[in-house]
């Protein structure tokens, strides 16, 4: 049923088959079926109505992955509500692998903005965007005012950025991420790396965003 809504083979407001249906469809008896109901409904993908039956609740989200990311404007463009959540803003030393992206020394001062994304209320992705202090002098003071990535980089100078580079993973959902995005502990993820540069080609942020696997849709333009 998952592949299904993921497929769009039911739109947003459909009435799903009945019981009976899905049981002689899947080969399993009403029980197994009302079990699989419940935990959509559980993720936020389906609704039940006493008497009425299940209706699909949220069809997953397309999200471009271009040369221009952009949280806001990619789910507006989709038809969803966007909304971002602050979890952690604090400053620390970048490891090995976060200054390589960078583009800085290990050890040297970073911002670390960790957060939760939804659209229409439904989580959708965990992220943690890092952002070289010495190259952004006041970031994060500009990401206490504003939840906004384009917005704060504008206020510290920067008012374009272009992504350099996407990697795409599969993950399982750690306990933490299980919590936050609302699914089981060991549920498949989407991990997406990437680094944005300014227009002078330097780096200015190294993001990595945790995605539920059924509630998005990545789509990669070209």
């Amino acid at each position: 049923m998952r592949s299904d809504l993921a497929e769009g083979r039911y739109k947003t407001g459909d009435k799903l088959p009945t019981e009976a249906a899905l049981a002689e469809r899947f080969g399993v008896n009403r029980h197994t079926v009302r079990h699989g109901i419940s935990a959509l409904v559980a993720e936020g993908l389906v609704r039940t109505r006493r008497g009425a039956g299940a209706f699909v609740a949220a069809t997953p989200t397309d999200y471009p992955i271009g040369k221009r990311v952009r949280f806001h404007e990619n789910l507006i463009a989709a038809g969803r509500r966007p909304e971002k959540r602050v979890l952690a803003l604090d400053e620390r030393a970048a490891t090995v692998g976060e200054a390589q992206a960078l583009q800085i020394e290990a050890g040297d001062p970073v911002c670390a903005y960790h957060g939760l994304s939804l659209a229409d209320g439904q989580p959708i992705a965990v992220f943690e965007s890092l952002f070289p202090l010495a190259r952004l002098l006041g970031i994060t003071a500009a990401l206490k005012d504003t939840s906004s990535v384009t917005q704060a980089l504008s206020v510290v100078g920067i008012d374009d950025y272009t992504r350099a580079s996407t990697r795409l993973t599969a993950v399982r959902a750690t306990p933490t991420l299980a919590l936050l995005l609302h699914v089981a502990e060991g549920d498949p993820l989407l991990k997406s790396s990437g680094v944005n540069n300014c227009a002078g080609g330097q780096p200015v942020e190294y993001g990595r965003t945790w995605f539920a696997g059924d509630r998005v849709t990545l789509t990669l333009e070209t």
